[in-house]
Protein backbone atom coordinates (compact mmCIF):
# COMPACT_ATOMS: atom_id res chain seq x y z
CA UNK A 1 0.00 0.00 0.00
CA UNK A 2 2.96 2.30 0.78
CA UNK A 3 4.33 1.77 -2.35
CA UNK A 4 1.02 2.88 -4.32
CA UNK A 5 0.99 5.85 -2.45
CA UNK A 6 4.72 6.96 -3.02
CA UNK A 7 3.77 6.11 -7.03
CA UNK A 8 0.92 8.48 -6.82
CA UNK A 9 2.62 11.14 -4.81
CA UNK A 10 5.17 11.04 -7.65
CA UNK A 11 3.36 11.64 -10.42
CA UNK A 12 0.93 14.56 -9.10
CA UNK A 13 3.85 17.10 -10.21
CA UNK A 14 3.26 15.58 -13.74
CA UNK A 15 -0.75 15.94 -13.43
CA UNK A 16 -0.35 19.91 -13.26
CA UNK A 17 1.56 20.72 -16.36
CA UNK A 18 -0.60 18.09 -18.46
CA UNK A 19 -3.82 19.75 -17.22
CA UNK A 20 -2.46 23.18 -17.76
CA UNK A 21 -1.49 22.03 -21.43
CA UNK A 22 -4.96 20.68 -21.74
CA UNK A 23 -6.31 23.88 -20.92
CA UNK A 24 -4.09 25.84 -23.06
CA UNK A 25 -5.00 23.77 -26.06
CA UNK A 26 -8.87 24.05 -25.25
CA UNK A 27 -8.53 28.00 -24.33
CA UNK A 28 -6.44 27.81 -28.40
CA UNK A 29 -9.30 26.15 -29.66
CA UNK A 30 -12.27 28.59 -28.01
CA UNK A 31 -10.25 31.54 -28.97
CA UNK A 32 -10.01 30.20 -32.90
CA UNK A 33 -13.30 30.17 -33.08
CA UNK A 34 -14.70 33.05 -30.98
CA UNK A 35 -15.85 35.87 -33.29
CA UNK A 36 -15.16 38.47 -30.13
CA UNK A 37 -11.93 37.19 -30.41
CA UNK A 38 -9.26 40.84 -30.35
CA UNK A 39 -6.86 39.69 -32.90
CA UNK A 40 -6.39 40.60 -36.22
CA UNK A 41 -8.01 38.33 -38.57
CA UNK A 42 -8.43 36.92 -42.02
CA UNK A 43 -11.05 34.64 -43.39
CA UNK A 44 -11.07 32.99 -46.63
CA UNK A 45 -14.86 31.27 -46.79
CA UNK A 46 -16.63 29.23 -49.25
CA UNK A 47 -20.14 28.66 -49.49
CA UNK A 48 -21.27 25.84 -52.49
CA UNK A 49 -25.32 25.45 -53.19
CA UNK A 50 -25.55 22.16 -55.62
CA UNK A 51 -28.93 22.15 -54.88
CA UNK A 52 -32.22 24.90 -54.55
CA UNK A 53 -35.50 24.34 -53.18
CA UNK A 54 -38.63 24.70 -56.23
CA UNK A 55 -36.03 26.17 -58.29
CA UNK A 56 -36.03 25.16 -61.83
CA UNK A 57 -33.41 23.94 -64.53
CA UNK A 58 -31.08 22.74 -61.22
CA UNK A 59 -28.96 25.60 -60.93
CA UNK A 60 -25.86 25.66 -58.41
CA UNK A 61 -24.09 28.40 -57.01
CA UNK A 62 -20.94 29.58 -55.51
CA UNK A 63 -20.52 32.10 -53.16
CA UNK A 64 -16.12 33.03 -51.59
CA UNK A 65 -15.88 35.65 -48.87
CA UNK A 66 -13.38 37.06 -47.96
CA UNK A 67 -13.74 38.12 -44.72
CA UNK A 68 -11.14 40.84 -42.20
CA UNK A 69 -11.66 41.55 -38.95
CA UNK A 70 -9.39 44.02 -36.66
CA UNK A 71 -9.26 45.22 -33.18
CA UNK A 72 -9.47 49.04 -32.45
CA UNK A 73 -10.03 51.17 -29.95
CA UNK A 74 -11.24 54.25 -31.45
CA UNK A 75 -13.10 56.62 -28.93
CA UNK A 76 -11.15 54.74 -25.83
CA UNK A 77 -13.81 51.72 -26.71
CA UNK A 78 -12.97 48.60 -27.37
CA UNK A 79 -14.38 47.87 -30.77
CA UNK A 80 -13.72 45.12 -33.71
CA UNK A 81 -14.28 46.78 -37.37
CA UNK A 82 -14.94 43.77 -39.76
CA UNK A 83 -15.77 43.68 -43.39
CA UNK A 84 -17.11 41.19 -45.99
CA UNK A 85 -16.65 41.05 -49.42
CA UNK A 86 -18.29 38.06 -51.64
CA UNK A 87 -17.01 36.90 -54.65
CA UNK A 88 -20.02 34.98 -56.33
CA UNK A 89 -21.20 32.99 -59.39
CA UNK A 90 -24.83 32.82 -59.47
CA UNK A 91 -27.75 31.52 -62.20
CA UNK A 92 -28.54 34.14 -64.32
CA UNK A 93 -31.52 33.88 -66.47
CA UNK A 94 -31.09 33.12 -69.47
CA UNK A 95 -27.75 33.10 -70.01
CA UNK A 96 -26.69 30.73 -67.83
CA UNK A 97 -24.27 32.31 -65.39
CA UNK A 98 -22.69 35.16 -63.64
CA UNK A 99 -19.25 36.21 -61.33
CA UNK A 100 -18.76 39.16 -59.93
CA UNK A 101 -18.66 40.73 -56.19
CA UNK A 102 -21.23 40.66 -54.37
CA UNK A 103 -22.36 43.75 -51.85
CA UNK A 104 -19.62 44.68 -49.46
CA UNK A 105 -20.80 44.35 -45.88
CA UNK A 106 -18.73 46.45 -42.92
CA UNK A 107 -19.70 45.98 -38.99
CA UNK A 108 -18.51 48.05 -36.29
CA UNK A 109 -18.88 45.96 -33.04
CA UNK A 110 -18.32 47.51 -29.57
CA UNK A 111 -17.02 45.18 -26.43
CA UNK A 112 -19.31 44.95 -23.61
CA UNK A 113 -17.94 44.56 -19.90
CA UNK A 114 -18.11 40.52 -19.62
CA UNK A 115 -20.61 39.66 -17.77
CA UNK A 116 -19.07 36.53 -15.76
CA UNK A 117 -17.63 34.84 -18.58
CA UNK A 118 -19.94 35.98 -21.47
CA UNK A 119 -18.63 38.76 -23.39
CA UNK A 120 -21.50 40.92 -26.08
CA UNK A 121 -21.04 42.79 -28.61
CA UNK A 122 -23.30 45.37 -30.44
CA UNK A 123 -22.78 47.56 -33.54
CA UNK A 124 -23.89 49.38 -36.49
CA UNK A 125 -23.58 47.96 -40.27
CA UNK A 126 -24.02 48.96 -43.41
CA UNK A 127 -24.29 47.52 -46.60
CA UNK A 128 -22.83 49.04 -49.77
CA UNK A 129 -23.96 47.58 -53.32
CA UNK A 130 -20.50 46.96 -54.85
CA UNK A 131 -22.24 44.18 -56.99
CA UNK A 132 -20.74 43.82 -60.72
CA UNK A 133 -23.83 42.66 -61.37
CA UNK A 134 -27.50 42.90 -60.36
CA UNK A 135 -27.80 38.97 -59.71
CA UNK A 136 -25.02 39.17 -57.57
CA UNK A 137 -26.11 42.01 -55.33
CA UNK A 138 -29.17 43.81 -54.26
CA UNK A 139 -28.70 46.92 -55.76
CA UNK A 140 -29.83 49.03 -52.48
CA UNK A 141 -27.65 50.77 -50.21
CA UNK A 142 -28.22 49.30 -46.58
CA UNK A 143 -28.15 49.86 -42.96
CA UNK A 144 -28.91 48.36 -39.84
CA UNK A 145 -27.22 46.64 -36.57
CA UNK A 146 -25.66 43.33 -35.60
CA UNK A 147 -25.44 41.71 -31.53
CA UNK A 148 -22.84 39.05 -30.76
CA UNK A 149 -22.88 37.13 -27.79
CA UNK A 150 -20.04 34.05 -27.01
CA UNK A 151 -20.61 31.75 -23.89
CA UNK A 152 -16.73 29.45 -23.74
CA UNK A 153 -17.77 26.07 -22.21
CA UNK A 154 -15.54 23.23 -20.53
CA UNK A 155 -16.43 21.20 -23.16
CA UNK A 156 -16.31 23.59 -25.58
CA UNK A 157 -17.94 27.08 -27.07
CA UNK A 158 -21.33 28.71 -26.98
CA UNK A 159 -22.16 32.09 -29.56
CA UNK A 160 -25.04 33.84 -31.80
CA UNK A 161 -24.61 36.41 -33.72
CA UNK A 162 -27.50 38.43 -34.87
CA UNK A 163 -28.55 41.04 -37.91
CA UNK A 164 -30.85 43.36 -38.79
CA UNK A 165 -30.29 45.23 -42.27
CA UNK A 166 -33.10 47.33 -43.95
CA UNK A 167 -31.93 49.69 -47.44
CA UNK A 168 -32.74 53.12 -47.28
CA UNK A 169 -31.61 54.19 -51.27
CA UNK A 170 -30.57 52.62 -54.25
CA UNK A 171 -31.95 51.48 -57.59
CA UNK A 172 -35.08 52.32 -57.57
CA UNK A 173 -36.92 49.58 -60.01
CA UNK A 174 -34.72 46.68 -57.30
CA UNK A 175 -36.95 45.59 -54.04
CA UNK A 176 -36.76 47.05 -50.80
CA UNK A 177 -34.57 45.02 -48.50
CA UNK A 178 -35.66 44.33 -44.57
CA UNK A 179 -33.39 41.14 -43.69
CA UNK A 180 -32.72 39.44 -40.49
CA UNK A 181 -30.13 37.06 -39.44
CA UNK A 182 -29.59 34.46 -37.23
CA UNK A 183 -26.11 32.27 -36.33
CA UNK A 184 -26.16 30.22 -33.44
CA UNK A 185 -22.71 28.91 -32.55
CA UNK A 186 -21.94 25.31 -31.28
CA UNK A 187 -18.56 24.25 -30.96
CA UNK A 188 -17.54 20.87 -29.35
CA UNK A 189 -13.42 20.22 -28.52
CA UNK A 190 -11.58 17.33 -28.87
CA UNK A 191 -8.23 16.79 -28.38
CA UNK A 192 -5.10 17.79 -30.65
CA UNK A 193 -6.88 21.32 -31.89
CA UNK A 194 -10.18 18.95 -33.62
CA UNK A 195 -13.29 20.12 -32.65
CA UNK A 196 -16.99 19.50 -34.31
CA UNK A 197 -18.96 22.69 -35.19
CA UNK A 198 -22.59 23.77 -36.11
CA UNK A 199 -23.07 27.50 -37.48
CA UNK A 200 -25.02 27.78 -40.39
CA UNK A 201 -27.09 31.23 -40.59
CA UNK A 202 -30.80 31.50 -40.28
CA UNK A 203 -32.52 33.89 -43.11
CA UNK A 204 -35.69 35.79 -43.00
CA UNK A 205 -36.67 38.07 -45.39
CA UNK A 206 -39.23 40.47 -44.17
CA UNK A 207 -39.84 41.68 -47.03
CA UNK A 208 -40.53 38.99 -49.73
CA UNK A 209 -41.09 36.69 -46.67
CA UNK A 210 -38.44 34.22 -48.13
CA UNK A 211 -36.66 32.55 -45.48
CA UNK A 212 -35.09 29.59 -44.25
CA UNK A 213 -33.43 27.64 -41.85
CA UNK A 214 -30.44 25.56 -42.61
CA UNK A 215 -28.60 23.35 -39.90
CA UNK A 216 -24.89 21.99 -39.98
CA UNK A 217 -22.58 19.46 -38.49
CA UNK A 218 -19.20 19.23 -39.66
CA UNK A 219 -15.46 19.52 -38.12
CA UNK A 220 -12.57 21.76 -38.28
CA UNK A 221 -8.77 21.32 -36.50
CA UNK A 222 -6.76 24.76 -35.43
CA UNK A 223 -2.98 24.75 -36.19
CA UNK A 224 -0.81 26.65 -34.17
CA UNK A 225 1.61 28.47 -36.72
CA UNK A 226 5.06 30.84 -35.72
CA UNK A 227 4.73 33.55 -33.63
CA UNK A 228 1.35 33.03 -32.29
CA UNK A 229 -0.54 32.84 -35.59
CA UNK A 230 -3.08 30.68 -35.86
CA UNK A 231 -4.75 28.46 -38.81
CA UNK A 232 -8.33 27.42 -38.75
CA UNK A 233 -9.28 24.79 -41.43
CA UNK A 234 -12.82 23.47 -41.08
CA UNK A 235 -16.06 21.75 -43.36
CA UNK A 236 -19.34 22.28 -42.65
CA UNK A 237 -22.32 20.23 -44.31
CA UNK A 238 -25.49 22.48 -43.95
CA UNK A 239 -28.97 21.01 -44.84
CA UNK A 240 -32.46 22.99 -44.82
CA UNK A 241 -34.81 21.99 -42.68
CA UNK A 242 -37.31 24.64 -43.05
CA UNK A 243 -38.11 27.23 -45.42
CA UNK A 244 -40.63 29.60 -46.56
CA UNK A 245 -40.75 30.41 -50.21
CA UNK A 246 -39.02 28.82 -53.39
CA UNK A 247 -35.08 29.95 -54.13
CA UNK A 248 -33.40 28.32 -50.44
CA UNK A 249 -30.54 26.21 -50.56
CA UNK A 250 -31.49 22.80 -50.08
CA UNK A 251 -28.28 21.76 -48.95
CA UNK A 252 -25.24 23.73 -49.18
CA UNK A 253 -21.20 23.04 -48.05
CA UNK A 254 -19.79 25.90 -46.23
CA UNK A 255 -15.54 25.49 -46.09
CA UNK A 256 -13.09 27.41 -44.36
CA UNK A 257 -9.19 28.60 -43.51
CA UNK A 258 -9.22 31.60 -40.86
CA UNK A 259 -6.19 32.96 -39.76
CA UNK A 260 -5.38 35.22 -36.27
CA UNK A 261 -2.73 37.27 -35.85
CA UNK A 262 -1.67 38.88 -32.30
CA UNK A 263 -1.87 42.45 -32.18
CA UNK A 264 1.09 43.99 -32.02
CA UNK A 265 3.62 41.40 -33.45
Amino acid sequence: MRQHLSGLLLLLPLAAPINAFAQEAHDAVNDANNPLTPKITINFQDYYIPSFIDTPGDPVANQFLLRGLIPSDMFGLPQLLRFTLPIATSPDVPSGYVTGLGDLTLMDIFILPKQGDVTFGVGPLVVLPTATDESLGSGKWQIGAAGVVVAPQKWGLLAALATYQTSFAGVDDREDVNLATFQPIVNINLSDGWYLRSSATWNFNLESGNSYIPVGAGIGKVFQLDKGVSMNAFVEPQYTVWHEGPGAPRWQIFAGMNFQFPVGR
